[in-house]
């Protein structure tokens, strides 16, 4: 029993029963530890008896001794009459609850009462019914529907990472690891802070630390684009480091490779180097504050800077120079200018055949020969030949 946990919950939609008298039940699918499935209904009303019990229990967790301790997620009381329209707007809530249920500390999420309430119950293979009364209508959640923290955070089993070496915390938002810790990482953020877990601890680290377990992270980053995203710098930073670069808030800049460690290399007119990513934000993007979070956080440290950093993977991490980056990124922009040099010499040309086919004068027809004036005498009627007499 004590290996026995959920990995993830999956809320599908709800259903609409009408016996033994009209009411509504959700529909969740619980994935197992052992790779099982089970399909179980609950009722709202005995979702937030199991969530006020869960409170009690871990009274520390829930808030009631001090609030900012709270790790345990909010859940609205039921109404006095839970209609359709109040249960279909609620399905947004309880994903979020379960999402952020399954995640807390392991001493929350997979004791005993959890457990015990999203086991499968002979009324969820065998609900009761009435073949006289209307069969249930279930209504599914749209795949279109608004995207739920597992779909923004990442994978439903979570990634473990290992530390490569030790890292200090600074503020309380933060974890400390020792080299060789095995974390789980629940949001992978990309200003190179990730927020982990390891036991009941949970916190943010630095993404230069961690490796995952079953390879070189190389292949979660993405190759560089020297065509370049265009990004506004929202926070000054001097370099120092000589390959990094020093600018100014409001600087317009070009992202030309993204970093999991949060340190982008960007480019600048032609000159390029790294810079923090949480300082920069995409052009045309709405002006949103920073989390909370990492509002008064620095940069994270980078990959480079980390000394005794021990890796398990034999295959090192794939590394691109900086005189690289700059020799590719110049190579771009020539070839670019040069297509449009290119298009420019072709307009150019047939803006210049058309003049010259608009100014060149048309072919005039040629004077005829003035007649003689026998030839007038013999041909022409008798008032032209008075003219000549």
């Amino acid at each position: 029993m004590g290996d026995e946990f959920i990995r993830h919950i999956e809320l599908l939609g709800y259903e609409k029963r009408f016996f033994p008298s009209q009411h509504y039940v959700y529909m969740f699918l619980v994935k197992w530890n052992d790779l099982s499935e089970k399909l179980v209904y609950r009722r709202f009303t005995e979702i937030y008896e199991f969530h006020k019990a869960l409170k009690e229990m871990f009274p520390i967790e829930s808030g009631d001794i001090n609030m900012e301790k709270r790790i345990i997620p909010h859940l609205p009381a039921p109404k006095w009459f839970d209609g359709q329209r109040s249960t279909q707007n609620r399905q947004g809530t309880l994903a979020e609850y379960c999402y952020a249920l399954v995640n807390l500390p392991h001493k929350i999420s997979r004791c005993l009462h959890v457990v015990n309430f999203f086991k499968v119950r002979p009324d969820d293979t065998n609900p009761v019914t009435d073949s006289q009364i209307r069969k249930p209508e279930v209504f599914l959640l749209p795949k279109d529907a608004k995207k739920s923290p597992t779909d923004i955070t990442g994978p439903i089993v979570l990634q473990t990472y290992r530390a490569t070496a030790d890292y200090e915390k600074s503020s309380t938002s933060e974890m400390a690891l020792k080299a060789g810790d095995m974390v789980d990482v629940v949001e992978k953020s990309e200003s190179g802070w990730w927020f982990c877990q390891l036991k009941n601890k949970r916190g943010w680290v630095p993404a230069a630390y961690l490796e995952p377990m079953d390879g070189p992270d190389e292949s979660e980053e993405q190759e560089p684009n020297y065509a370049g995203e265009q990004y506004i710098v929202q926070k000054s930073y001097t370099a120092v480091e000589e390959d990094e670069l020093t600018l100014k808030e409001g600087d317009a800049i070009e992202v030309i490779h993204k970093l999991l460690d949060g340190w982008w290399v960007i480019r600048k007119d032609e000159t390029t180097g790294y810079y923090p990513s949480m300082y920069l934000q995409k052009a045309g993007a709405a002006n949103v504050s920073v989390k909370s979070e990492l509002r008064n956080r620095s940069a994270p440290p980078r990959r480079s800077t980390i000394r005794n950093a021990k890796s398990i993977h034999k295959q090192s991490r794939k590394q691109i120079s900086q005189e690289t980056y700059r020799r590719n990124s110049k190579k771009y922009i020539q070839s670019q200018r040069n297509m449009k040099e290119n298009l420019q010499n072709k307009a150019n040309v047939i803006i210049e055949k058309n003049e010259q086919e608009e100014n060149k004068s048309k072919a005039q027809p040629a004077v005829p020969p003035r007649p003689s004036k026998d030839l007038i005498l013999n041909r022409c009627t008798e008032s032209t030949r008075r003219k000549i007499l």
